[in-house]
Parts: C-alpha cells; sequence; structure tokens
C-alpha cells in the first residue's frame, strides 16, 4: 500500500537535510576558528560556539606565575579578590593587545558566514566575555506560561515578560547545567554518527 503524497515525509527529509547542513556548517566554521587563530594566544583549543546569528569564541588563558600572583593578592586582600583582580586586568590586557587582530578575523568570518563573532577568556577560573549580542526571539506562550511571567514582572523580579523570560532561561542555564552539557554531547554525537552516514 503506498502512503498518502501529504508532502510529511518530504518535510521530514527536507528537515532532516536542513539540521544534517547547519551540523556541517557549525563544525565548518570550528575548523575555521581553530585554524584562523593565531598560535600562542591561548592553552589548547579555543571553544567556538555556533547558533544561527552568532559565534563566540572563548579560550583558556596561561596561568599567572608566582610572581605576577604574589603582589595581586596583597593588594586584593584575599584570594577570592585576588583571583577577580587578576582575571580583570588579564582579560583586559588581552583584550587590547589583541584588538586589531581580532576585528580582522572577525570580519573575515562574517563576511564568510554571516554571523556577528563575539570574544571572551577564561583566566583563574573565571570567564570573561567582551562582546556579546543579543537577539530578539520570538515565541508563542500558553495562559499558564504568561501567568509566570507576569508574576515575575508584578514581583519586581524583572521589567517585563521579555526580560522574565530571559531571566527563567538564564535560571535553567545556571541550574541545569550538567544536564544541558549532557544533551550537548548527546547532540554532537548525533552529529558525528550522521557526518558518517551515507551520503546520497
Amino acid at each position: 500500500m503506498i502512503a498518502p503524497d501529504d508532502g510529511t515525509c518530504n518535510h521530514n527529509y527536507m528537515s532532516t537535510r536542513q539540521e544534517s547542513a547547519s551540523a556541517d556548517t557549525a563544525g565548518q566554521i570550528r575548523g575555521w576558528f581553530l585554524g584562523r587563530l593565531p598560535d600562542g594566544w591561548f592553552t589548547g583549543e579555543a571553544e567556538v560556539i555556533v547558533d544561527r546569528e552568532e559565534i563566540t569564541v572563548i579560550g583558556q588563558l596561561p596561568a599567572v606565575t608566582a610572581g605576577e600572583q604574589e603582589p595581586a593578592a596583597e593588594d586584593a586582600g584575599g584570594s577570592e579578590a585576588a583571583a577577580d583582580a587578576i582575571a580583570e586586568g588579564r582579560s583586559r590586557r588581552f583584550r587590547e593587545e589583541t584588538r586589531e587582530t581580532r576585528i580582522g578575523i572577525a570580519r573575515e568570518a562574517e563576511m564568510r558566514f554571516g554571523r556577528r563573532v563575539s570574544w571572551g577568556v577564561v583566566t583563574e577560573g573565571r570567564k570573561v566575555m567582551f562582546t556579546t549580542i543579543s537577539v530578539p526571539v520570538m515565541t508563542r506562550l500558553r495562559q499558564a506560561e504568561r501567568r509566570v511571567l507576569d508574576t515575575l514582572v508584578e514581583a519586581g523580579v524583572a521589567r517585563s515578560r521579555s526580560d522574565a523570560l530571559s531571566w527563567c532561561v538564564r535560571l535553567v542555564g545556571e541550574h541545569e547545567d550538567s544536564w544541558l552539557s549532557a544533551l550537548r554531547d548527546a547532540l554532537r554525537q548525533v552529529e558525528q554518527v550522521r557526518a558518517e552516514g551515507p551520503r546520497s
């Protein structure tokens, strides 16, 4: 028996092809950046995060030497404060010293991939972002979900429904980090299996 031609199979096929193309593009972007970034900027490979609008590049800066760390600890008056001060100083130095090269790489990438580029570093266990973009995301919510947002607004937790939704997303990201990481790992495995499959 032949299934009716209602477009469902074709839609699923197109959806799978679009997902595959998106995964291929993300892999190409990561590969391009890993090849394009200058040697010596970071220890190990930079983390390259890709979505439809933005490419974020985050690299680990080399560890602080004992000679650099001791004066900072004395001035800051404590290990946590010292680490914060060192992270701020080192990230600012990296940002200034690499500005022209980073701008050049970002322009190349934006022309090539059609996405904005953001930068960040990790130092002393702190992640410091230099530039990020905010992108509007449209969604439809049922009444029970809208009431959650309105409660946050009325309680002064958020300024608007949009701000409340953003707050909810951040909260999930903070408290479900291990679950989200496992989900991303599973998606990467799916991408790898899909890439190794037969090509039509």
